[in-house]
């Protein structure tokens, strides 16, 4: 809360600050009972079947919070709360985990790869190689590898592991002799 002038103005909380708040189980139930009408400790304490100190310390979070207005005993839901860390988060640029590459090789990692998973391999044998080239980056230039520890690393990525790591070694990326793999390709970061 900041004072501006002699009106008390409480910044909307952050979408984040907002599952935080409702990630506690009693924070919930609490949340729920205000929503459909307990105005009052003892009425939200008889709605969640909780103790009172219970109540009380999820309420005392929710009003930190900034979900719940908590007058002379009255208590109310804010809703717009909620819109505004929408707005809030929608307003925010959307960061990539791929902007460090080229536009090309973006547009193909956005498209086929999401929260470090690849959601497919792609069909076409140029996209294919960015994928490829990103997977490889998962293996230390002149470390041997088993072929167990290969599809532990490439499992991490996507379920299909013998067809990545058979691209992986038919494209030049990986190489294979005596059961072992290691890096013969691909970019290395500078």
């Amino acid at each position: 809360m900041r004072s501006h002038g002699e009106v008390d103005v409480v910044e909307a909380p952050t979408a984040g600050a907002i599952v935080g708040a409702l990630a506690d189980d009693n924070r919930r139930l609490v949340f729920a009972a205000v929503e459909l009408g307990a105005e009052h400790v003892d009425a939200v304490v008889d709605t969640t079947g909780l103790s009172g100190v219970q109540v009380a310390k999820a309420l005392g979070k929710l009003v930190s919070t900034g979900l719940v207005s908590g007058g002379v005993g009255r208590l109310s839901v804010s809703g717009d709360v909620f819109q505004r860390a929408a707005r809030a988060a929608l307003a925010r640029p959307v960061v990539s985990e791929h902007d460090a590459i080229s536009t090309a090789a973006r547009k193909v990692m956005n498209a086929f790869v999401s929260d470090g998973r690849l959601r497919a391999i792609p069909t076409s044998h140029t996209k294919r190689l960015i994928i490829l080239d990103w997977l490889v980056q998962g293996f230390d230039p002149g470390r041997r590898y088993t072929e167990a520890m290969v599809n532990l690393i490439l499992g991490q990525r996507h379920p299909d592991t013998a067809a990545l790591r058979r691209y992986l070694v038919d494209e030049g990326y990986l190489d294979r002799a005596a059961g072992e793999y290691w890096r013969s390709g691909g970019t290395v970061a500078g």
